[in-house]
């Protein structure tokens, strides 16, 4: 197996507003979509759709949104063999009133399933064989260590939702991918914008492994254990609608590691697949393949070095 994703899978309903509701007040929805989420199933999506050898280890409930979720996975390319149903829960749910003017909204996430995902669950050959284990935070922090300490192969976090980390999973952590704003909460900093050079000032105090800090239309900047950092920017697409595009980084930077890119060249790659992944709506209706990446890997900037 080449990525291995082990994370949580939802089923998102987005209700289309005019404005967002304020306490205790009903508004009319215009529409509603239902449509496969979760951080861990996006990511094992855009990996799939990237390239073959990418599987996840997760858990749905024992409903039909659960059938849906893995046959939506499927269908991108994943192998869903180990993501088991869990009789007596529901599958994880988010219910996201949307503004229909601005795009603003509220996100209700109910764990479901994804919340009984265990240290058992983990404890599989294909984890440990794996050349790339990519992780986020939406599963129980016991699960996420468990994983990461059972891989054999390079280990990825996307800290997302922020939470505290212990001591003993930074360590575990080979790459790890926060956002600006999980990087400030990971480091207790202070809100505010930071040029290039203070946030690496910030990755390089967290104790982790290599560091890279997704930020959206800026691109993402690579802080590695040993050597100078560096700002890659992306390329200029016609961005419609960046749901998503975080989580199809992720998966396309486990996928360019797992065919041994060096971190700086895995970071290129990403930041082409998640600007392809803005050119449509909704966090998988664009994920782009190889050959789409491709075509847009030549117009992307040279990594500018951070001083």
């Amino acid at each position: 197996m080449s990525v291995l994703v082990v994370g949580s899978l939802n089923e998102d309903v987005l209700v289309t507003v005019d404005r967002l509701p304020g306490r205790g007040e009903t508004v009319i929805g215009s529409a509603v979509t239902v449509a496969p989420g979760g951080k861990g199933a996006n990511q094992a999506a855009a990996a799939g759709r990237l390239g073959g050898g990418v599987a996840m280890i997760g858990r749905v409930g024992d409903d039909p949104a659960g059938d849906r979720q893995r046959a939506a996975l499927a269908d991108a390319g994943v192998h869903v063999g180990l993501v088991r149903s869990t009789p007596g829960e529901l599958t994880g749910t988010a219910t996201i009133p949307v503004e229909a003017e601005g795009g603003e909204n509220l996100i209700v996430v109910v764990p479901g399933a994804n919340a009984a995902l265990l240290p058992v669950d983990v404890d599989v050959a294909e984890l440990r064989q794996a050349t790339v284990v990519l992780l986020q935070l939406e599963t129980p922090l016991e699960t996420v260590l468990a994983a990461a300490g059972a891989a054999a192969g390079i280990v990825v976090l996307n800290p997302a939702p922020p939470q505290p980390l212990p001591a003993d999973l930074l360590a575990l952590v080979d790459v790890l991918v926060p956002n600006e704003h999980e990087l400030r909460r990971l480091t207790g900093a202070d809100h505010g914008d930071r040029d290039p050079a203070a946030l690496v000032e910030l990755a390089r105090g967290l104790g982790a492994g290599s560091v890279v800090v997704t930020l959206g239309a800026r691109g993402a900047l690579v802080v590695p254990v040993e050597g100078d950092a560096v700002l890659q920017a992306p390329p200029s697409v016609q961005a419609v609608d960046t749901t998503g595009a975080g989580d199809c980084f992720c998966g396309a930077l486990a996928q360019a590691l797992a065919r041994e890119e060096p971190l700086a060249g895995a970071v290129r790659y990403a930041v082409a697949a998640a600007a392809a992944s803005t050119t449509g709506a909704g966090a998988r209706g664009a994920l782009p393949d190889h050959a789409a990446v491709t075509v847009l890997l030549p117009s992307v900037p040279p990594a500018v070095p951070v001083t």
